[in-house]
């Protein structure tokens, strides 16, 4: 018959951690593979915020027609300023426009599209790590994937290795960037580090994609927001992705943004109209609720203020994981080995650990991360660091 010669492909293996973490019966378990924020109840809580402004949604919304290609203007006028700032000339000057997605990976997926059509011929160069979902998503879209690497065998980030080989990179093609909170190692480039990419892609006539997956979950709303910053507004164009699916707690109601910052105003019309053009063969318009949520919480000073000291609040939470993971491996002689996780930023960590080393973890101590060693450091319970740092210890003698 028709499906006969159709087999099955292998799952995603994270959600297989997730199956196996629900099966195992130890209540002393640890999930630090699935990428979501967890509370220090370990529980993905709706933030406040968000639960005020649907309430007020529920109460106000009168319709649920269509919101046209762009999505919400609302969401795309007030995400734009909060990625590029509120007083960002290339808004005031109508350079700069978002155009709602399903999702940060919805956004990467209309940028590839976009790539694949409107800039035939162009390759994309990733890092190396990095999030293995770009991989498929740009491979999906026939748009040729290389690697620039990122860390070296040392576990250390490698700045000068990533600009030689993006210095030979051919002239015009896309390279992407993470914003922050670099996913999977947690290894952030400086300002003087994103001032010597920033050369580069001048000089070698690249266009910068960049992955604002975590804004405010390394060093601040703002902070998180300065390599963008920098980039718009040094560049004749850019594009930007943002998710606001880990500072919104809006997981499940995929809300994110494709950002272009054109050369001029005529020329983004030009450029928009060829990306809802592209959208509406990929979701037709985007999903609403996320995205009136968000704007109607960044509309409201009240609560954006709400919001912010939410977001602020899981950032230094994260922060005093990673410190506090340190400070317990200590005792094991480990501090020095592993204190590249203090200095990481976001929710994930690129331990180091080998897969042999994480399987050992799984199979006896029901710690659960992914085989390369990324751990989920928002995972990690408070409580029980020092039964975690035994745990690493073991595996590591």
């Amino acid at each position: 018959m028709h499906f006969d010669a159709i087999g099955r492909v292998p799952g995603d293996p994270i959600l297989g951690l997730m199956e196996a973490y629900a099966q195992d019966p130890n209540p002393r378990k640890f999930d630090l593979g699935v990428g979501v924020y967890k509370d220090a109840q370990g529980l993905t809580s709706i933030p406040q915020a968000v639960k005020l402004a649907e309430a007020r949604l529920v109460d106000r919304q009168t319709t649920k027609t269509y919101i046209g290609g762009h999505g919400e203007p609302a969401f795309g006028k007030l995400i734009s300023e909060l990625v590029l700032g509120a007083d960002s000339k290339l808004i005031s000057e109508h350079r700069a426009g978002a155009t709602q997605t399903p999702g940060g990976t919805g956004a990467l997926r209309l940028s590839a599209d976009f790539i694949a059509q409107c800039l035939p011929g162009r390759g994309i160069w990733l890092s190396n790590p990095t999030w293995p979902i770009h991989e498929t998503i740009f491979a999906a879209a026939k748009v040729k994937v290389s690697h620039y690497p990122y860390v070296g065998s040392d576990n250390r980030l490698d700045v000068d290795a990533m600009l030689a080989v993006l210095n030979d990179a051919p002239k015009g093609d896309v390279v992407l960037l993470h914003a922050c909170c670099h996913n999977p190692t947690g290894f952030d480039l400086s300002h003087d580090d994103w001032r010597r990419v920033l050369d580069v892609v001048r000089r070698r006539e690249l266009l910068p994609l960049i992955d604002f997956a975590y804004q405010g979950f390394g060093d601040g709303l703002e902070q998180d927001a300065w390599s963008t910053r920098l980039f718009a507004a040094e560049l004749p164009e850019v594009l930007i992705t943002s998710s606001c699916s880990k500072n919104f707690g809006l997981y499940r109601d995929r809300t994110g943004a494709l950002i272009v910052c054109a050369k001029t105003a005529d020329k983004l019309v030009d450029i928009r109209s060829q990306l809802a053009n592209i959208a509406r063969n990929l979701w037709s318009t985007p999903p609403d609720h996320g995205a009136a949520v968000v704007a109607t919480i960044l509309g409201d000073p009240e609560l954006k203020r709400l919001w912010a000291d939410e977001v602020e609040t899981m950032r230094l939470r994260i922060a005093q994981l990673r410190s506090g993971l340190v400070e317990a491996l200590e005792p094991h002689g480990l501090r020095e080995r592993f204190a590249h996780i203090g200095v990481q930023r976001g929710m994930f960590s690129y331990t180091g650990l080998t897969p042999e080393q994480v399987k050992n973890l799984r199979d006896h101590h029901s710690v659960y991360m992914v085989s390369s060693g990324r751990a989920n450091v928002a995972g990690i319970d408070a409580t029980r660091l020092d039964l975690l740092a035994q745990a690493i210890a073991d595996v590591c003698k």
